[in-house]
C-alpha cells in the first residue's frame, strides 16, 4: 500500500510542477486520449499500480490547470500546497465527520475553524455554521434555515409539516442574482418563478429604493461580490428596509465575502454584518481543495432546527458541537481540516495580502487593455474584469484565440445586454508576471 501512495505522490507532484509552463487549457489530443478508459467493466482484479498509471496516463493531461496561476474562467482559486497536504492527511485518517463522541479529532477542529472564520469575518459571535460542499449548498442550507425561522414566527414548523398549507413566504432577490441561489430557491419548495426581482443599477447592485412591497413571511437575498463586476449590494439601507418589515436577511457571499478579511476592502461589505445569515466558498479566495462551502447563520438553533437529524443507532447526545446537525449530510467528510490548516498558516496578514494582491492584479490588468483602447465596462472594484473588444461577434472571436493561444483561460459572459471577456482573479499562485504574460496574450489574440 505504501509504495502505491508513494507512486501517487510523485505523480501528483509532477502534475504540479508542470503547471506553470503546459496550456491552460487540454489539447486535443489529450482529450482523445480520454478513449482509453472506455473499456469493459473488469471480471478480474489487476495491480493498483497499472489503475493509478492509467489514471494519470489519461486523465491528467485533459484536465483544465485550474491549479495554475493563469486560469483566470471561474472565481475559483487553486488549493494552497498546505491545504492540499491536509487534504491528503486527511483522506488518510477517512473520518466520516458527523458526530463529535465518533469523530473528535476533525469535529474539534471544526469548532476551532468556525471559532477563527468569525472573528476574522466579523460575523457575530455564536453564529451557526455548516461546512458544506460549495456555494450551492451553502445558500440552500442558510435559507433552509431562514425558512424555519420565517416560518415558526408564523406559527408553522415546516420540519414537521412540510410546505402544504404553510403561509406562503415572500422571496426577494435582485436582477442579478446568482442562478445557485435560485437553485437553492427552487430545492427548499420556494420556488424559482415566484421570486420578487428588485431592479439593479449598472454595475448589478440591488437599488436600495426598489425594495418590492411585501409581508412576512419573507426572505430577502442579497449580493456580495457580484459575478460579473464584483459589485456589493447597499447592505446597511437593504438590511434595516428589510428587518423593518419582517424580513430575514440573507448573503450570497461566495466570494465577496472574503473581502471583510481586507482592512482596505471591508468597506465594501459594510452593514453586512446585521443579516441573518450568509453563504460563501472556502475553495474561492481561501484557496482550500474542493468541495468547501460554508452557511453562517446568526441564529444557531434555527440553523440546527432546520438540519438537525436524530435515530436510535445514533450516538447524538454531547456537549459538543455535531457537525451534522448543521448540514444536509449526515456522512460527510471533514470539510473544516483544509480550511483551518489555510487560516493556521496564512494568519489574518497573510490573507488578507492574497486578497489584495488578487485585487491589484486584476486593476493591473484593467489597465493594460484600457491602454490598448478597449472598454472596460465594469468598475474594477475586487477581483472581476469585464471587457469588450469590440461588437459581441468580435469579443468572442478574441475570447476563442486566446483560449486556444493557452497562456491563460477566460471565459464569455452577456452582461446587461453586452458580451464580454470576464476575467477573475483568485489564486494564491498568480504572481505580476503571471499577469503580465497573460495581458500580453490578450493583446495579442486582440489584434
Amino acid at each position: 500500500m505504501y509504495d502505491l501512495l508513494d507512486e501517487a505522490a510523485a505523480r501528483a507532484r509532477r502534475y504540479l510542477e508542470g503547471l506553470g509552463q503546459r496550456p491552460v487549457a487540454p489539447a486535443g489530443a489529450a482529450l482523445a486520449g480520454l478513449r482509453a478508459l472506455d473499456e469493459p467493466l473488469p471480471e478480474q482484479p489487476s495491480d493498483p499500480a497499472q489503475t493509478l498509471a492509467l489514471l494519470d496516463a489519461a486523465v491528467s493531461p485533459a484536465t483544465m490547470a485550474m491549479a495554475g496561476p493563469r486560469f483566470f474562467g471561474f472565481v475559483i482559486g487553486g488549493a494552497l500546497p498546505v491545504t492540499l497536504a491536509a487534504n491528503w492527511l486527511a483522506a488518510a485518517w477517512d473520518q466520516n465527520a458527523a458526530l463529535y463522541e465518533v469523530t473528535p479529532g476533525v469535529s474539534h477542529l471544526e469548532e476551532v475553524a468556525l471559532r477563527w472564520l468569525l472573528e476574522l469575518l466579523e460575523l457575530p459571535p455564536g453564529s451557526g455554521a455548516g461546512f458544506v460542499t460549495g456555494a450551492t449548498v451553502a445558500n440552500f442550507t442558510a435559507l433552509a434555515a431562514a425558512r424555519h425561522a420565517v416560518l415558526a414566527r408564523a406559527g408553522w414548523n415546516v420540519e414537521a409539516h412540510g410546505l402544504f398549507g404553510a403561509p406562503p413566504i415572500a422571496v426577494i432577490a435582485g436582477e442579478e442574482a446568482h442562478p445557485t441561489l435560485l437553485k437553492s430557491l427552487g430545492m427548499l419548495g420556494l420556488g424559482r418563478a415566484r421570486l420578487l426581482r428588485a431592479a439593479v443599477d449598472g454595475q448589478g447592485r440591488m437599488r436600495a429604493d426598489a425594495l418590492p412591497t411585501f409581508e412576512p413571511p419573507a426572505i430577502v437575498c442579497l449580493q456580495a461580490g457580484n459575478v460579473n463586476t464584483g459589485a456589493f449590494d447597499p447592505f446597511a439601507a437593504l438590511i434595516a428596509a428589510a428587518h423593518a418589515r419582517g424580513a430575514w436577511v440573507h448573503v450570497d457571499g461566495a466570494f465577496g465575502l472574503w473581502a471583510r478579511a481586507s482592512a482596505t476592502l471591508r468597506a465594501l461589505t459594510a452593514g453586512m454584518e446585521q443579516a441573518d445569515s450568509w453563504a460563501t466558498d472556502a475553495h474561492k479566495w481561501l484557496n482550500v481543495p474542493y468541495d468547501s462551502g460554508i452557511a453562517f447563520c446568526r441564529d444557531a438553533h434555527a440553523l440546527r432546527a432546520a438540519m438537525a437529524i436524530t435515530a436510535e443507532y445514533l450516538p447524538t447526545e454531547s456537549q459538543h458541537r455535531n457537525p451534522c446537525d448543521f448540514t444536509p449530510e449526515l456522512s460527510r467528510r471533514a470539510r473544516g481540516v483544509e480550511v483551518w490548516a489555510a487560516l493556521r498558516s496564512l494568519g489574518r496578514a497573510g490573507l488578507a495580502e492574497l486578497i489584495e494582491r488578487n485585487c491589484r492584479q486584476a486593476r493591473r490588468l484593467a489597465a493594460g487593455l484600457r491602454a490598448a483602447g478597449f472598454e472596460i465596462l465594469n468598475e474594477v472594484v475586487l477581483n472581476q474584469v469585464l471587457v469588450a473588444f469590440g461588437d459581441a461577434e468580435r469579443t468572442r472571436r478574441v475570447i476563442a484565440s486566446l483560449q486556444e493561444d493557452g497562456t491563460c483561460w477566460c471565459g464569455a459572459t452577456v452582461w446587461q445586454g453586452r458580451t464580454a471577456m470576464r476575467i477573475s482573479i483568485c489564486s494564491w499562485a498568480t504572481t505580476a508576471a503571471d499577469i503580465e504574460r497573460s495581458l500580453a496574450a490578450m493583446l495579442r489574440a486582440a489584434a
